[in-house]
């Protein structure tokens, strides 16, 4: 995500990074040397995981760029953002198409959301264990990339791009495996397991992705397939409706005139 930066010629003066304690602490300080004097927003939930990033971004007393770089603030912003950073968030919500719209909300006219989530193909390996075995699905379906382009476009942004690779991960044993899943978000399923698993059902979990998980290309490890979607899409400038009579916000006019759109029909 961050090499396809390169690419967008304008420079926000001002950027949100969406949940990043989920998405990825460790890109944060590669975008701040990216954009060095913008203004950065940080927007992280549940409350009480706010402190744990602050520590985590927090430069050390003696070096430079502590005085001379914008410290992050903490919240939504109060004026619109020229760049969204979403990494690993969307698949994550239960109300996606709302999310999206709430992000073009935060967006100021001319700018752009950048974002990757996991897709369909990813845990492939994992569901065809759990139907095989009568167990309820390990994860919710994932989106595919041309429906997540229908709902930017749905929520007002114009042109997405979208793009997906396949990743393979390896792990030398099933708590490892496991260990990671849980680290990657939560199973929105409907109709997932409702209680709590016992000790018996978690052992007979490990056998079973030692024996069926195996990746054939390196004896002794596990693997367990990820499709990776990426995505980017600008909010394009409002266009006014032109009426007998017409009321236009001074936000929405002035943002027609800096992208040069004339008011006219819609």
């Amino acid at each position: 995500m961050e090499e396809r930066l390169q690419w967008i010629v304008k420079k926000p003066d001002r950027w949100l990074h969406w949940e990043p304690l989920q998405g990825s602490m460790a890109i944060h300080p590669v975008l701040a040397q990216r954009y060095p004097r913008a203004e950065c927003l940080v927007s992280q939930t549940p409350p009480n995981a706010v402190p744990l990033v602050q520590r985590t971004l927090a430069k050390p007393w003696w070096d430079a760029q502590r005085w001379r770089a914008p410290k992050p603030q903490f919240g939504e912003p109060q004026q619109p953002v020229q760049l969204l950073w979403a990494n690993m968030a969307l698949h994550q919500s239960a109300d996606p198409q709302a999310l999206i719209t709430r992000w073009h909300q935060l967006i100021e006219a001319d700018g752009f959301v950048m974002f990757s989530c996991l897709g369909p193909d990813t845990l492939r390996e994992l569901r065809r264990l759990y139907s095989d075995l009568g167990w309820p699905a390990p994860a919710h379906e994932f989106t595919d990339m041309h429906d997540w382009g229908d709902m930017l476009v749905e929520a007002g942004f114009a042109e997405p791009v979208m793009d997906m690779e396949r990743i393979n991960l390896t792990f030398s044993s099933p708590a490892h495996l496991l260990a990671e899943l849980r680290g990657l978000g939560r199973n929105l399923h409907p109709q997932r397991f409702a209680g709590l698993r016992g000790r018996q059902w978690y052992a007979d979990l490990q056998a079973q992705i030692s024996q069926r998980l195996v990746d054939p290309a390196q004896p002794g490890r596990l693997r367990l397939g990820f499709e990776i979607i990426y995505g980017h899409a600008f909010k394009p400038p409002p266009r006014i409706a032109m009426r007998a009579q017409t009321s236009v916000s001074l936000d929405d006019f002035r943002s027609a005139l800096r992208s040069g759109a004339a008011p006219g029909p819609k």
